[in-house]
């Protein structure tokens, strides 16, 4: 029988690439996408030979894509180095550590069962931008493919390479009680034992490896995972809990009393810690970030300079390395830390290991060190559906809507819009520091909503209200996934 090659050019996302396997891609179409790769790495590369350092997640599905993948990239000529078992930043610090040309994730991240894909970098650090998702995207859909004759083979025991890379390099001095929670994914082999051995006393939930996923999805952002890590803190009286997604770039925390720390504000208590011995730094954060970060009085007297940027790993990665700044924050629980603290790229167990370093250098609880940050109320990110093939014209449509809407100073919640950002959807501000966004998702098809005010919950839900009535009013938004 002979099996048509599948492979959905929607797939192809603005940094990686992801897709409900079987449906909109098979094994064929795996192979195709390593032999685009292949033929980018090595034209990017310019050798007949690259070193590229392959690794997955544990899904059930993962080790015969991953297979795939690599005879695809092997028929190019791409010598291949095959870690197994991997979180993303294990494969990001394996291209440093090993000094190899490209990596290749098998990964759907924080995506549900049934999701797969891939995400690549050829610079190290570095994962592929839009420009090179486009250009392998070309190159893989008119199979414009190099014939080359590579290699492969297995690294052994890097997994612990990677783990006491970060253990030693980060012991804390005070016994930090930390739940973490791992919702089945990835990260369960790996986080526990690398905070106990940076001397955290650990609580694991959920850390035994399960692809199904049998209680939630493993995402940071996900408030039945938030809530669940709540219960474990004040069940076990922690002074934090994490929670890694599925491939652990990113971490979500909780603090001794239970509260949900949004990733933004988690971002600019360490921007403030790493303020103190790095004075004059820059910060990048995403769009979807708190307003706190340009008004902190902390940041501003280290002379320390915040710049906001375009939401996605890729995007914040590299305008951390153009900008030389030494961290970068993303509201969705992505932190990038550059040298002498990390290597740029996103890494949810060293993003963890900041935040334990600031309960060692505090004599505080969490909820005494956020509660000096001003109050602010904010929503949690919500997802609207909206088809690919149609999020970024919705998105393009409520820009020039809310841009009439400021221009005729019309009135929301009974205060004009003052300022606009457009550097990513549209991020529309009022003068009392509230704000809106919304955006097309980089790797899903919907959208992305959030609001935030300082003044009081009932207007950060009313500029919600005014967003949800634009989305309503396209006849293209279908559910949310949840909803403040």
């Amino acid at each position: 029988m002979t099996v048509n090659l599948k492979i959905d050019p929607y797939g192809f996302r603005e940094y990686d690439a992801r897709w409900l396997y079987e449906k909109d891609i098979n094994l064929l179409g795996i192979e195709n996408l390593g032999k685009g790769l292949g033929t980018q790495i090595i034209k990017h590369t310019k050798k007949n030979n690259p070193r590229v350092i392959v690794g997955h997640d544990y899904r059930s599905y993962s080790e015969e894509i991953k297979t795939a993948l690599k005879k695809g990239l092997i028929s190019t000529g791409c010598n291949i180095e095959d870690i197994g078992l991997s979180l993303s930043p294990t494969v990001y610090f394996a291209q440093f550590n090993l000094d190899a040309d490209a990596v290749a994730m098998v990964t759907a991240s924080h995506n549900e069962n049934g999701w797969t894909g891939v995400k690549m970098g050829i610079k190290k650090g570095l994962t592929h931008a839009p420009e090179e998702m486009k250009e392998l995207k070309e190159i893989t859909l008119n199979e414009n493919f190099i014939k080359g004759e590579g290699s492969e083979k297995q690294i052994e025991g890097f997994q612990q390479i990677y783990k006491d890379d970060l253990i030693n390099k980060n012991k804390i001095k005070k016994k930090i009680k930390a739940v973490v929670a791992c919702g089945n994914g990835t990260a369960g082999i790996f986080a526990p034992e690398i905070l106990r051995g940076i001397g955290c006393e650990v609580i694991e939930l959920d850390c035994n490896l399960d692809w199904t996923f049998p209680k939630y999805n493993p995402n940071p952002e996900d408030l039945e995972m938030l809530h669940a890590i709540s219960k474990a803190v004040k069940d076990n009286n922690a002074d934090i809990g994490f929670g890694f997604d599925g491939d652990g770039d990113r971490v979500g925390v909780i603090d001794n009393l239970g509260n949900e720390i949004f990733s933004d504000k988690i971002g600019l208590l360490i921007a403030r810690n790493l303020s103190k011995t790095h004075k004059g730094s820059k910060f990048i954060v995403d769009v979807k970030s708190t307003g706190l970060y340009a008004t902190d009085k902390v940041l501003m007297q280290n002379n320390c300079e915040t710049i906001y940027w375009k939401t996605g790993h890729s995007h914040i990665k590299r305008k951390v390395n153009t900008e030389k700044a030494l961290a970068g924050f993303e509201k969705s629980g992505h932190f990038f830390f550059n040298q002498p603290l990390g290597f740029g790229y996103d890494d949810g167990i060293n993003s963890a290991i900041q935040v334990c370093h600031l309960l060692d250098s505090e004599n505080r609880s969490m909820n005494e060190i956020i509660k000096e940050l001003p109050n602010t109320f904010q929503t949690p990110t919500m997802a609207p559906y909206c088809k690919d093939e149609e999020k970024y014209q919705v998105v393009e449509d409520l820009v020039k809507q809310v841009n009439t809407i400021k221009d005729n100073k019309t009135k929301i919640d009974n205060q004009e819009i003052s300022e606009v950002l457009t550097v990513n959807g549209i991020r529309f501000s009022f003068k009392d520091g509230s704000w809106g966004l919304i955006r097309a998702s980089s790797n899903k098809p919907s959208l992305v909503i959030v609001t935030e005010s300082p003044t009081s919950d009932e207007r950060k839900k009313k500029i919600f209200d005014f967003i949800d009535d634009l989305l309503q009013k396209t006849g293209k938004v279908g559910e949310y996934d949840q909803k403040i």
